[in-house]
C-alpha cells in the first residue's frame, strides 16, 4: 500500500517545480503542468519566435492555450487528504520503504524518524531531537562539526560542546539553549505586552478618529442642510421685496396709464369741440356779401383757440414716482440686510439642549418631567432645601457658560406677563427681594413684559417697541464679545435689544415667573 502511495505520490509531481501539482493545467501534447509554472516558462519564450512544451518539446507557432486539467486537481487533493502530515512538512522518514511523515529529527544521527522508528531510538542525553528538519548544517558549529547546544549571552552565539571547553568562548558564561530560548521569550513577551498595551491604544485611538470622523461628518450634513435652508430663504426673502417693488411699479404704471387715456379722452372732445369752430369759421370766411357777413355775430371769444386749456391738461398728467420706488428699495434691502446680519450669527452655531435645574426653581414653581417648561403654582412642591435653590419665583437652567457663541429659545405665549433673560453664578438665592431679581441687579440681564416692554440691567431700565405681541424670543450670547441679545422670532426675525459687556463668571438661562403664567424652552 505504502509503495502504491509513493507511486501515486510521484505521477502527482510537476516537472517544472518538482511539487505537487497546484491549479493542474494541460497543453495540447498532453503533459500537465503547475499553472503558474507553465506560465512563467512561456513567459520567458515570449519573443523568441515560438514557443513548446518543457517535457516533449512539441513546438507552438503561437503561445498555446492552457486548459484545466479539473480531473488530476480533484485526484490531487485526494491524495493530500489521505496524507495530511506530509504535506505539512514534507520532511519524511529515514527508515521507511514508503514516504511516511517524521516525528522527530536527531541531530546526532542526522536522521529523521516516523512515530514507529522514533520508539526504537536512543535515549540517550547526546542525542538531541528536534523538529523534522533537513537543514542539519545550519544546527551545528561551523568550526567544530558538533552540535549547538549551548547559548553564550556574551558574544550573542549558539555554540557546542568544544566551544564552551577549548574554543573561543572558554571562560565565557554559558547557557542551555532552551534556557537561554526561554529567557528571550520571557523578554519578548515583555516586549509583546508593552507592544499589545501600544497596539489597544493605537485600536482606541483609532475609534476616537473614526468617531470624531463620524461626528463630523453629521456635522457637516447638519451644516450642509443649514446653509441649504439659509439660502432658500434668503432668496426668498429677496423674491418677495422683487415682486413688492415690481407691484408697485405695475400698480403706478396702470394709473399712469388711467390718467393719461382720460386726459387722452378730454384732449379729444376738445379737439372735436376745436374743429367744429373751425369749421364754423371756415363757413363764415366763405360768405363773399360783406354785409352778410359783417351781420353774422362775431365775437372775439367766438374765435378763441383754447390753447391754455390744452397746456393745462398736459401739465397735469401722472407720472412713475421714482421716490416711493427708491423708498420701498431701501426700506425692502435695508430689512434684508438686517435679517441677513441676524441669520448669519445664528447659521453655523448648534443651538445647545438646555435644560431646566429642579435644584435652582422656588417651591412654588412646577418644572415638567421634561425639564424644559416652568409654570408657577400656588400650592408649594415641599422640596428639600439647598445651596442653589432660589427663595424668590426663579429657576436657572442646569447648563452654563463660560465661553463661546450660544442661543436658546423660550416661547412666551402662554403667558401674559414674563421675566428671562440670563444670570451669573453668584446671583443671591435665598433672599426674597426685588433686588434679586434677573435684570434688577448688576449679575443679570432681562427682557420683560408686564404692563410695558423693557429690557433692565441693574434695575435700569430700557422701554421697547413690538408692532405685533412677542410669542417666543431668541436670547443669543456671545460670551467674549460680552453681547447677550434678544430676539423676537417671527418671519421675518427681529432684533429687540443687545446689552453689551463684560462677563466675569458663568452665565445660566435664568426665568422668574409671576402667577398664572408658564414660560418653555424650546427644544
Amino acid at each position: 500500500m505504502r509503495m502504491a502511495s509513493a507511486e501515486l505520490r510521484d505521477e502527482l509531481d510537476c516537472s517544472i517545480c518538482l511539487s505537487l501539482y497546484t491549479d493542474p493545467v494541460s497543453l495540447r501534447c498532453g503533459h500537465n503542468f503547475c499553472r503558474s509554472c507553465i506560465v512563467q516558462v512561456l513567459d520567458t519564450q515570449d519573443g523568441a519566435g515560438g514557443y513548446s512544451c518543457p517535457d516533449c518539446r512539441a513546438e507552438y507557432p503561437e503561445r498555446p492555450a492552457l486548459e484545466k486539467n479539473r480531473k488530476l486537481g480533484n485526484i490531487v487533493e485526494r491524495f493530500l487528504s489521505t496524507q495530511p502530515d506530509m504535506e505539512e512538512t514534507r520532511i519524511f522518514c529515514t527508515y521507511c520503504d514508503s514516504p511516511a511523515p517524521a516525528k522527530r529529527t536527531c541531530l546526532q544521527c542526522e536522521a529523521s524518524f516516523c512515530e514507529k522508528h522514533l520508539s526504537r531510538h536512543s535515549k540517550s542525553s547526546e542525542h538531541l531531537l528536534v523538529e523534522p528538519t533537513v537543514t542539519l548544517e545550519e544546527r551545528k558549529c561551523s568550526t567544530h562539526r558538533e552540535v549547538l547546544k549551548y547559548y553564550c549571552p556574551v558574544d550573542n552565539a549558539c555554540i557546542c560542546v568544544s566551544c564552551c571547553v577549548a574554543g573561543d568562548h572558554k571562560r565565557h558564561y554559558v547557557e542551555l539553549l532552551d534556557v537561554a530560548s526561554e529567557k528571550e521569550k520571557e523578554k519578548l513577551r515583555s516586549v509583546i505586552e508593552k507592544l499589545n498595551s501600544k497596539r489597544e491604544e493605537a485600536k482606541r485611538r483609532i475609534q476616537k478618529l473614526m468617531d470624531h470622523g463620524r461626528e463630523q461628518e453629521d456635522k457637516s450634513s447638519g451644516l450642509t442642510e443649514r446653509v441649504t435652508g439659509l439660502f432658500t430663504d434668503l432668496r426668498k426673502k429677496l423674491d418677495d421685496v422683487e415682486k413688492r417693488i415690481l407691484g408697485e411699479i405695475s400698480r403706478q404704471k396702470g394709473e399712469v396709464s388711467v390718467s393719461v387715456c382720460d386726459l387722452v379722452r378730454q384732449v379729444e372732445l376738445h379737439k372735436e369741440e376745436l374743429t367744429e369752430k373751425m369749421n364754423q369759421l371756415e363757413g363764415l370766411c366763405n360768405i363773399t356779401d360783406p354785409l352778410t357777413f359783417l351781420q353774422e355775430d362775431i365775437t372775439s371769444g367766438d374765435i378763441s383757440d383754447g390753447s391754455c386749456d390744452v397746456i393745462s391738461d398736459v401739465r397735469d398728467t401722472r407720472c412713475l414716482d421714482h421716490s416711493i420706488l427708491s423708498e420701498m428699495l431701501h426700506t425692502g434691502l435695508g430689512h434684508f440686510a438686517e435679517e441677513l446680519e441676524i441669520k448669519r450669527q445664528f447659521s453655523l452655531l448648534e443651538k445647545p439642549d438646555i435644560l431646566l435645574d429642579i435644584d435652582t426653581a422656588q417651591n412654588n414653581i412646577i418644572i415638567s418631567q421634561d425639564r424644559r417648561s416652568a409654570s408657577y403654582t400656588a400650592t408649594s412642591q415641599n422640596r428639600p432645601d439647598g445651596p442653589k435653590r432660589f427663595k424668590s419665583r426663579q429657576v436657572f437652567s442646569s447648563r452654563s457658560f463660560s465661553s463661546g457663541r450660544h442661543y436658546w429659545e423660550v416661547d412666551v405665549s402662554q403667558a401674559e406677563k414674563w421675566l428671562i433673560g440670563a444670570a451669573g453664578e453668584s446671583l443671591e438665592r435665598k433672599v426674597v427681594d426685588n433686588k434679586c431679581y434677573i435684570g434688577f441687579n448688576e449679575k443679570s440681564w432681562a427682557l420683560w413684559m408686564t404692563d410695558k416692554f423693557r429690557a433692565s440691567h441693574n434695575n435700569i431700565y430700557k422701554q421697547l417697541v413690538s408692532d405685533s405681541p412677542v410669542r417666543v424670543v431668541r436670547i443669543y450670547l456671545d460670551y467674549e464679545a460680552g453681547h447677550l441679545s434678544f430676539y423676537k422670532l417671527c418671519d421675518p426675525i427681529r432684533h429687540l435689544y443687545t446689552f453689551t459687556t463684560t462677563f466675569t463668571e458663568p452665565l445660566y438661562a435664568a426665568f422668574f415667573l409671576y402667577k398664572d403664567s408658564s414660560v418653555r424652552i424650546i427644544k
